[in-house]
């Protein structure tokens, strides 16, 4: 569980910001102004830079690597892009829900400024979540390689198409799935995409990786949780058309035959989490857990 520790002041914060909305709209320009005002250093996107009417922006992994904390202004999306930006920097993300459901983006609007003068201030928990590499091979080659914070996922890319993967679990075969599809998740993606296909919550402290199968053929294929020092592969055994893609956001088509190999990722992201919240506390708010 995280806990408030005393860190450095901050001097440069960084600003990522959801495109198109009109909450960033009213929010981007207040926010400038207060940490100017607060003699903070600021690096921001190109979202940002257009709320705020200015024409000096970088890139988000620019952003990323030049500043001490980010400020994430959106939903989850946005989180997760900024997660993968930070690329292993150990950056701390300050996320800020503008609404939606904004799981893991646990501020609100409302106490933005309250929560930020603490951070800035060095005083804040940090919940800390490893994320999930995974890398596409075909023919021998590697193809292509992918940090996400949720999940990585196969799914068919064609109506009324199951298709036919091959699963091994640190080299032994495991089973082969006949589904819709395959969801490989972190603890953090448990209450994601996992989540929906039928997939078990994972507290985020929790060192595993759940496999999730999506709409499976046979009713016995159900989802397991395998440590998280175990090495996935799965390999496409169908001509279906199949899209992989990680957090949703990023991804590829795959040929028959294609392999993909899922580990722990050496690199983690570090939310900044409001005073006193807790996982469960998330839970009960985001998910109506436990409800009547």
């Amino acid at each position: 569980m995280p806990q408030n520790k005393a860190h450095a002041p901050i001097q440069v914060a960084g600003i990522v910001s959801k495109p198109e909305s009109e909450t960033a709209t009213r929010i981007v320009p207040e926010l400038m102004r207060w940490l100017e005002h607060r003699g903070i250093e600021t690096r921001i996107d190109g979202e940002t830079a257009a709320y705020a009417g200015r024409g000096d922006f970088l890139s988000r992994e620019a952003v990323c690597r030049s500043a001490e904390l980010i400020v994430v202004l959106g939903g989850d999306g946005t989180l997760l892009s900024a997660a993968r930006a930070t690329g292993g920097c150990n950056i701390p993300l300050f996320a800020v829900n503008l609404g939606g459901l904004g799981f893991l983006t646990a501020i609100t609007a409302d106490d933005l400024y309250p929560q930020l003068e603490r951070a800035l201030a060095g005083d804040y928990a940090v919940s800390q979540r490893r994320m999930l590499h995974s890398e596409l091979w075909r023919e021998g080659e590697l193809r292509g390689a992918y940090e996400s914070l949720n999940d990585i996922s196969l799914a068919k890319a064609e109506i009324a198409r199951i298709i036919d993967l091959e699963v091994q679990v640190d080299g032994h075969y495991m089973c082969h799935y006949k589904a819709d599809g395959l969801i490989v998740s972190t603890p953090t993606g448990s209450t994601a995409y996992s989540l929906s296909a039928g997939g078990p919550i994972m507290a985020p402290s929790v060192a595993a990786l759940c496999i999730t199968p999506i709409c499976p053929h046979m009713l016995s294929n159900r989802p397991i949780i395998v440590p998280d020092d175990a090495v996935i592969q799965i390999t496409l055994r169908s001509r279906s058309a199949t899209y992989l893609t990680a957090d949703g956001q990023a991804g590829e088509m795959l040929l028959r035959d294609d392999r993909v190999d899922c580990r722990r990722s050496a690199h983690t992201v570090n939310l900044i989490q409001p005073e006193g919240l807790k996982f469960f506390d998330v839970l009960r708010e985001k998910l109506k857990w436990g409800g009547r």
